[in-house]
Parts: C-alpha cells; sequence; structure tokens
C-alpha cells in the first residue's frame, strides 16, 4: 500500500488483552520493512490502516462506549512495542491518541455527545491525523483564519507540522475566528481545499507525514467545529499525555537499536584482529556495547512506564489539580532522561562493529536521527529546570504545551 487506503476493521475487542494480542501479532510484519523503508522513503501507510484496523486506537474508550477501557499505562505499553520496531509509525499515532484523551478530558457540556460519535468512528477504524503548528510569530501563534460564509465558514492558512494527516481520515486544526479566538475544527481527508503534502525534511522520524497542511479557502461546516475541551488557562492531563508519548517513542528507539545492535553483532560483524574472540558475539567489548544498550533500554522503558502510572493516578483522584501537577512533573523528569538513554543507545549501536556498521544498507544511522530528532521537540533542559524550580521553591509547571 503506497497511498491512503482504509482497511476493513476488526470486531471491537473485548479486553486490553485480546487488543494487545492482536497488536503483537502485527508487529513482526511492521518491523522487517522499516529500515528499507526509512531508507526509500516509503511512508508506512499499510503499517498505520492495519493498527487502525486491529483497533490500537481504541484502548482507552470506555466500556460503555464499546471500548475495552484500558489504562494510560496500557497505552504506553503498546506504543513502547509499536516504537521498538518502527518509530515512525509510533509517532504518527499521537494525533489520534491525543484526540482520544481529549474527549475523555473534556469537561464542556456537549462532551458526551461528541464522545459518543467519535468513540463510533474510532471503533470503527477512523483515524485522526493534525495540522498543528505554524510558522512565523511566537511558537505556537495561529495565523490561519475562520470566517463565516452564510450558514458555513471558510478556513485559510498553513500548518507546518501536521503529524499523521496523511494515513488520516479526519485532519483537525485550529485557526482564529473573527473575533480573534482561537476555534477547533476537524475536517474529512477529502475536503476541497484541504492540501496534505509530504515535505518533511527533518534528518529523522522522516515518514511521520509532519509535512505542510494548506487550508485553501476550505469550507467548514458548523457541525465540524468543536467545543473547547478544557478551559483556557486551566492545567490538562492531556498534556502530561502528549509528552510522555514522545518520551515512550524514544524509550522505543532504544529498544529497537538493542535489536539491531544484536542482530549486526551475530549476523555481520567480525572481530577485530587482536580481539581474544574468534567470533563478535564472544568479544568482551562487543558484549560491554551491547549490555550497556540493554540497560539503557531497560531504564527509558522503566521511566515512561512509572510516569505512566503518575497519570493514572491523576485519573483515579478525579483530575484534582495536585495530581495532575503531579503527573506533569514526573512526566518531565522522565522526559529528561529517556532522551539521553535513547541518543547513547543510539550511538553506541555503531560499538558492535567496525565501518561496515556505517553501511547504508543497515541503516544503522536512523536510531541516532530519530531519537535526536524526537528529543528536539521540545528544549530538554527546560524541562529540567521547571523541576528544578518545583523542587526548590515549589514553582508550579507553567500551563502550556510543554508541561
Amino acid at each position: 500500500m503506497t497511498t491512503y487506503q482504509r482497511l476493513p476493521t476488526q470486531p471491537a475487542a473485548t479486553s486490553v488483552a485480546e487488543l494487545k494480542a492482536r497488536i503483537a501479532a502485527l508487529l513482526p510484519e511492521i518491523g522487517a520493512g522499516s529500515a528499507e523503508r526509512e531508507r526509500e522513503r516509503r511512508l508506512p501507510f499499510e503499517a498505520i490502516a492495519r493498527l487502525a484496523a486491529a483497533g490500537l486506537y481504541t484502548v482507552r474508550i470506555p466500556r460503555r462506549f464499546g471500548g475495552p477501557e484500558g489504562s494510560v499505562r496500557d497505552v504506553i505499553e503498546l506504543l513502547l512495542q509499536v516504537a521498538s520496531v518502527d518509530s515512525n509509525v509510533a509517532q504518527a499515532l499521537r494525533p489520534g491518541f491525543a484526540f482520544v484523551e481529549g474527549l475523555l478530558a473534556s469537561t464542556s457540556d456537549d462532551a458526551e455527545p461528541e464522545r459518543q460519535h467519535w468513540f463510533a468512528r474510532y471503533l470503527d477504524g477512523a483515524v485522526i491525523g493534525n495540522a498543528g503548528w505554524e510558522l512565523g510569530g511566537a511558537n505556537g501563534s495561529i495565523a490561519a483564519r475562520l470566517v463565516r460564509e452564510g450558514d458555513h465558514y471558510r478556513a485559510t492558512g498553513s500548518k507546518f507540522y501536521s503529524t499523521g494527516a496523511l494515513f488520516a481520515d479526519w485532519v483537525s486544526a485550529v485557526a482564529l475566528d473573527e473575533d480573534e479566538q482561537p476555534v477547533s475544527f476537524i475536517l474529512p481527508r477529502g475536503r476541497e481545499g484541504l492540501e496534505l503534502l509530504d515535505d518533511f525534511d527533518a534528518m529523522g522520524q522522516r515518514l511521520t507525514a509532519s509535512g505542510t497542511t494548506h487550508l485553501n479557502n476550505v469550507r467548514v461546516d458548523a457541525s465540524e467545529l468543536r467545543t473547547r475541551t478544557v478551559e483556557e488557562g486551566k492545567r490538562t492531563i492531556v498534556t502530561p499525555f502528549l509528552q510522555l508519548f514522545l518520551g515512550t517513542v524514544q524509550a522505543g528507539i532504544a529498544r529497537n537499536a538493542l535489536n539491531d545492535a544484536s542482530r549486526f553483532a551475530r549476523e555481520h560483524a567480525r572481530p577485530i584482529k587482536h580481539s581474544s574472540a574468534s567470533q563478535s558475539v564472544d568479544d568482551p567489548y562487543v558484549e560491554l556495547s551491547v549490555g550497556d544498550i540493554a540497560a539503557r533500554a531497560y531504564g527509558a522503558e522503566a521511566l515512561v512506564l512509572r510516569a505512566a502510572d503518575s497519570i493514572d493516578r491523576a485519573w483515579a483522584e478525579g483530575l484534582q489539580d495536585a495530581d495532575v501537577e503531579q503527573a506533569a512533573v514526573e512526566v518531565a523528569q522522565a522526559q529528561y532522561l529517556v532522551a539521553e538513554l535513547a541518543l547513547k543507545a543510539a550511538e553506541t549501536v555503531f560499538d558492535v562493529g567496525g565501518a561496515s556498521t556505517t553501511g547504508r544498507a543497515h541503516n544503522l544511522d536512523r536510531h541516532w536521527r530519530n531519537a535526536r530528532t524526537v528529543a528536539n521537540h521540545n528544549p530538554r533542559h527546560w524541562k529540567a529546570a521547571v523541576v528544578g524550580a518545583w523542587q526548590l521553591k515549589g514553582t508550579r509547571p507553567p500551563v502550556s504545551g510543554l508541561f
């Protein structure tokens, strides 16, 4: 599959265990082509479609809507598995999971009908993408416009980061209305004037479909406008979830680097001339390198799972401000360390062999490029500084997209 194509949906999973088994069965094939896809810049349309058809996006949907009602930890465990075979696929899932969390956390008067409407679509295999940040102005500023035209609206503007949009049935976006207020809306991907481009040119995470979206005087029906899911200026549990999502992608990269390092040492590497070993798997420094990567992958996974538990605790306590803030701090701490662990794990892959590890056929550099690209989504040192101020002076983390 080289373009967007919806696949037949499996019946809704009745339990998280059933859903995990379905996803696990898909991962070997997804992983088998990941290095080659990345090298040749072939977007993983089929991988995303198969995961959606299997019900991956439904893990958090409550039972009263027909879902398995999984926890945040369940999401992170599944995401770790996906990211450990292809971090591009994992990150491309982020907008769809963000939409679910936003629906769950919504306090608007229309929240329940909206949940019913969109959860039914997820259970039917829908994929939702995002037309997000714009270039120019301050970070997070919005220039796209939404103006009324009779009984509907028209949207104009361009979005620079549109993760997952090319894989999606629906694309969400935000524009300023005639009162300069941000308005969210969601459009079917076939809407005239909605132009999705594969022009993302980062050195890593090249296949996340995070390119440009042009809103070329796109019609937006009143029914496609969305109510705000959280009160303006109020901390939301969705933000720590989304930040943890990025950390989990990095943890998956570390695991993927471990798998590739082990495979390369077994199948390709030769011991250097003065090694005491006759085969690379017996070379003590190869053993050391692989063990070092394994420890870093283990540590990264443990960190994101513990942070996931903090988000689940906040949900269990009714999303009290103090619990949401605690989750934000724990996620920031995890992110700070996971980035370092993933980057070092990806670099150490090259210590399991000689110059042949740099061969383009192996594409081992993708792990470092991917880890570095995800780490650059947020300034890592700001995470540590905010946590330090919280520890030293009780300074609350900012209410922003980074915390």
